[in-house]
């Protein structure tokens, strides 16, 4: 299986190169920093622990996803058709806690939410406990675009992707072998354990503040933020969500200000870690207020975040981000996170583990 998701990735990639794009503005040519940055997950990963095919197909299908969406802003496309794009490739690969490769609730199922955020606009939207839309980020743009509203839930959501025209399945469609017994696993531990990564041990007991005993060890959120060549930010996540969660449970994925937001005054921002924590903090607004109210920059906010309030109340994980002038910033206070950038020269960086 794995070959054959490196030889599907491998013939998607196709060479890109792009000039760094200029623009006449009102008084003088701008230089334009089109930039798109994605991520997987976090946690526990290790080098010692990755065999080189799986190494190579994650890094074959995050590349895969950049290109897709760094084709759409290398034409002049917008950054929302962009990372839409990107997630609906990581969505379509099982390597991914998200889409086809979805965790299981308790009750077998698999329970998706997305999110989408419009930096120019502060348009947003999102869908939080899908079973049947083969991609739940579109139609969480879907909600943004086409309703009055910014979540939708459970079967409505469902309803209203149908009447959208997206693409809905069979709930077969999200099953893997892997996550299945990845489901099995985890209810032989005992009553009440949950895990939010793909195949790691045991939710270990932390220390947290809040008394919390769920650890998570891999987070398996993905996401995008794009900045294209008109200036404009946008943000998009999804996610699978915990295995064996209970009782409807939702992340910080689909609420916007939490691990989801954008906005053209300051930066978009994807998170993938410990939803309870996110949520808690606000993490991807903060950022921005940060960055807007203090006047820190991108690395130094999304620092404050992901490397002292998130770990200081017990939670873990990390974010991607770029700020309205294209900068740059992917930390993460685990041993490992899924994730890549391309600019606008064509450049390719595709990294898992710590630097």
């Amino acid at each position: 299986m794995i070959s054959t998701l490196i030889a599907t990735a491998l013939m998607m990639t196709t060479a890109v190169s792009g000039p760094v794009m200029r623009h006449d503005g009102d008084t003088s040519a701008a230089r334009q920093r089109y930039v798109m940055v994605i991520h997987g997950g976090a946690g526990t990963i290790l080098k010692s622990q990755m065999t080189p095919a799986r190494e190579q197909a994650y890094k074959a299908a995050l590349e895969q996803a950049l290109r897709s969406g760094y084709a759409i802003l290398q034409r002049g496309g917008s950054s929302l058709d962009a990372v839409e794009a990107a997630v609906r490739v990581m969505e379509d690969s099982p390597l991914f806690n998200a889409g086809k490769g979805a965790v299981f609730t308790n009750e077998g199922k698999n329970e998706m939410d997305a999110a989408m955020m419009d930096g120019k606009t502060l348009g947003a939207g999102s869908v939080a406990g899908v079973t049947v839309i083969r991609n739940p980020v579109s139609a969480a743009r879907a909600v943004m675009e086409r309703s009055q509203h910014v979540m939708l839930t459970g079967r409505g959501a469902e309803q209203f992707a149908k009447e959208a025209g997206l693409e809905i399945v069979n709930p077969s469609y999200f099953y893997t072998e892997d996550r299945w017994k990845g489901l099995q696993k985890v209810k032989a531990m005992g009553a009440g354990k949950t895990q939010l990564d793909h195949d790691s041990a045991v939710n270990k007991p932390s220390s947290s503040l809040l008394g919390i005993e769920n650890k998570d060890h891999k987070f398996g959120t993905v996401g995008a933020v794009a900045l294209d060549q008109q200036g404009n930010l946008a943000a998009a996540t999804s996610t699978g969500g915990m295995t064996n969660k209970k009782f409807g449970r939702v992340g910080d994925a689909p609420i916007i200000g939490a691990g989801t937001y954008a906005n053209n005054a300051t930066c978009a921002i994807s998170c993938t870690g410990w939803g309870e924590f996110f949520i808690r903090l606000c993490v991807a607004k903060t950022v921005s207020d940060l960055m807007e109210y203090k006047g820190l920059s991108i690395q130094q906010a999304t620092d404050e975040l992901i490397m002292k309030k998130v770990p200081a109340l017990g939670g873990d994980g990390g974010l991607i981000a770029i700020d309205k002038d294209g900068n740059i910033a992917m930390p993460f206070n685990t041993a490992g996170m899924y994730r890549g950038s391309i600019t606008a020269d064509g450049k390719v960086e595709v990294l898992i583990y710590k630097q």
